[in-house]
């Protein structure tokens, strides 16, 4: 299997998986957060979902996202994220913007892995990096997930 194909499966396994552990977030606990400053499971999973497809977006543009003001540029991630209101919400754009970083990593010719992108920040960081970003991060988010059902003793390991 190449590596574009290994992506492909490991970028719909994660996204699978995170969908599975939050599925198992009771409903009156979708909004629920240790402190008032934390994220609730519908916040993580909102973020998880959008992320996807600015992802996709990065992969087939083959460019890391330039705002020009970085506070306001924040500001309206988390403007989008507080308007996601379900879980269906956060499953369907989730597995939408998983469709799109499919697409964008069919796009993919060998030549550009060998590429990096500048972040116009200072860093840069490789196509092969970039690539694996779906499936980090929906993992990244799904331990978030995990710890907030640990908050409310959901001491149950979901496998299925």
């Amino acid at each position: 299997m190449d590596l574009i194909q290994a992506t492909k499966v490991k970028t719909v396994s994660a996204m699978e998986m995170f969908l599975r552990n939050f599925s198992h977030v009771p409903e009156d606990r979708l909004d629920w957060a240790p402190t008032p400053t934390a994220k609730s499971a519908l916040r993580i999973g909102a973020h998880t979902a959008l992320y996807a497809e600015r992802f996709a977006k990065m992969i087939s543009e083959q460019s890391l996202p330039h705002p020009n003001n970085l506070h306001e540029w924040l500001a309206e991630r988390e403007r989008e994220e507080i308007a996601v209101r379900s879980r269906d919400e956060v499953a369907s754009i989730f597995r939408a913007g998983t469709a799109k970083v499919l697409e964008a990593l069919d796009s993919i010719v060998p030549a550009v892995l060998e590429t990096s992108l500048d972040s116009g920040q200072g860093w840069s960081m490789s196509m092969i990096q970039v690539i694996g970003l779906p499936e980090f991060h929906a993992l990244a988010h799904m331990g978030q997930i995990d710890y907030l059902q640990t908050c409310w003793n959901d001491q149950e390991i979901y496998v299925g």
